[in-house]
C-alpha cells in the first residue's frame, strides 16, 4: 500500500480497536522527543543510584531516543494490560503473616514478557497487513525504553512519585508494551497528574527508598534488592526486608489510584504454585529441580534458585521462631552456596538474639 493512501487516523482508531481485541486495556501513541525525561535519566546514573543494573547506562542516549535505538522510527505505540490475579489472596494479609512469603503480584503467573511480546507481535503483524510492509520493532521491558517516560506522552497516565505509571482507571496494577513504527500516526495528548500532594508511596516504602518524589534510589529498593542485585543482600536492608521475598508492592498497595485497579482477564496470570499464599518453609524445601520445574515460564526464574533461597533465607530470618522456621534453616545451613550460607547464618543469629 502506498504510504500517501494511508488514512492514519483511521488506522489509529483501527489499532486500538485491534488492541482491545487482543486484550489491552489501552493503547495511545506518542512521538519520539523525550527530551524532558533525558536529563533525568542522565541525572539518576550519575547519582549511581541503579546499582548493579549496568544495562541502564549501556546504550547511551538510545533509550531516551527510539529513533536511535531503531533508525526511522516516528511513533510509539504504547498499550497496557492488567495483571492483578482475580482469586489471589488479599496483599496485606500475606505480608502481615510473617510465616508466609509475599511475592509481588505481577509475578505469581506466567512471565509477562512472553505473554505482551506475542499479544504485540500479533497487533503490529495486523497493522502490517492492514498498511503494508513498514519498519517496525515490538519491545516489552527489554531493550533500552524508557517506557513510562513513552506512556506518560503518550497519555495512558501520569508518574507518580514513586515513579510507576498511574492511571485514573487502572491504578498501577498493569504491564506496559511499546512498537516502534515508522508510520506517522496521530498522537495522542498527556494527562495532567492527580497526585497532588499524597506522599503515602514515601511514608510507607519498608527501606525509605523514594528519597523524594519522583526519585528512586534503587539500590535501597526491595524489588531490586530482592530481583535485580546478585551478591549478598546487605544486612541494614535484611530485617526491613520482612516477608517480601520477590519484588515489593507495598507504595502501591497503598497508593489509592489503586482502589480502581482491575483483576486481570489473562488465564496465564493467574497464581500458580500458590504463590500468593505459600509458606516461607515450604518454598525452602523445594529443591533445585523443583524450582526449575514449577517456575519454568516465570519470570522468578531469571533470579536463578540461589538467589531464591537466599531471599526466603531472609524472609524466614524475620519470621517468628517457630520449629518449622527453625527446621527450615537449619536444613541449609550447610548449603553448598555461600551465598545461601551466608544468609542463612544471618538468619539463625537473628533468631537466637531474640532469645
Amino acid at each position: 500500500m502506498n504510504s500517501a493512501t494511508i488514512d492514519y487516523k483511521a488506522l489509529s482508531d483501527d489499532i486500538r480497536r485491534w488492541g482491545a481485541e487482543l486484550g489491552f486495556q489501552q493503547l495511545a501513541v506518542t512521538d519520539c522527543d523525550l527530551s524532558h525525561a533525558e536529563p533525568r535519566l542522565a541525572e539518576w546514573l550519575a547519582s549511581g543510584w541503579h546499582g548493579e543494573m549496568d544495562y541502564m547506562a549501556r546504550h547511551g542516549v538510545k533509550r531516551s531516543r527510539p529513533a536511535e535505538l531503531v533508525p526511522g522510527t516516528l511513533r510509539v505505540i504504547v498499550a497496557r494490560i492488567n495483571y492483578t490475579p482475580p482469586s489471589a489472596r488479599d496483599s496485606w494479609a500475606v505480608i502481615g503473616d510473617g510465616t508466609r512469603g509475599f511475592v509481588s503480584r505481577y509475578a505469581t503467573g506466567r512471565d509477562y514478557h512472553k505473554v505482551l511480546r506475542n499479544r504485540l507481535q500479533k497487533l503490529a503483524s495486523r497493522i502490517e497487513s492492514a498498511a503494508g510492509p513498514h519498519r517496525y520493532r515490538v519491545f516489552t521491558d527489554s531493550a533500552p525504553v524508557m517506557e513510562v517516560a513513552l506512556a506518560e506522552k503518550a497519555g495512558l497516565g501520569w508518574r507518580g512519585k514513586h515513579t510507576l505509571l498511574l492511571n485514573r482507571e487502572g491504578g498501577s496494577a498493569f504491564f506496559l508494551g511499546e512498537i516502534y513504527t515508522d508510520l506517522p500516526l496521530p498522537v495522542d495528548a498527556p494527562q495532567a497528574e492527580h497526585c497532588g500532594s499524597c506522599r503515602k508511596c514515601l511514608d510507607i516504602c519498608p527501606t525509605q527508598a523514594i528519597v523524594a518524589p519522583y526519585r528512586l534510589d534503587a539500590r535501597r529498593c526491595i524489588s531490586y534488592l530482592t530481583i535485580e542485585l546478585k551478591g549478598s543482600i546487605p544486612e541494614e536492608f535484611r530485617p526491613l526486608i520482612g516477608n517480601r521475598i520477590y519484588g515489593c508492592d507495598d507504595c502501591q498497595l497503598v497508593c489509592p489510584w489503586n482502589r480502581f485497579a482491575q483483576v486481570t482477564i489473562e488465564d496465564d496470570f493467574a497464581v500458580r504454585n500458590g504463590l500468593d499464599d505459600a509458606t516461607l518453609a515450604e518454598l525452602f524445601a523445594w529443591d533445585e529441580a523443583a524450582f526449575a520445574s514449577r517456575l519454568a515460564g516465570s519470570a522468578i526464574h531469571r533470579i536463578g534458585y540461589e538467589r531464591w533461597l537466599r531471599n526466603i533465607a531472609v524472609g524466614l530470618g524475620n519470621a517468628p521462631s517457630t520449629p518449622e522456621v527453625m527446621g527450615a534453616l537449619r536444613s541449609r545451613a550447610d548449603h553448598p552456596s555461600a551465598l545461601v550460607r551466608e544468609h542463612v547464618a544471618w538468619a539463625l543469629a537473628r533468631h537466637a538474639g531474640k532469645t
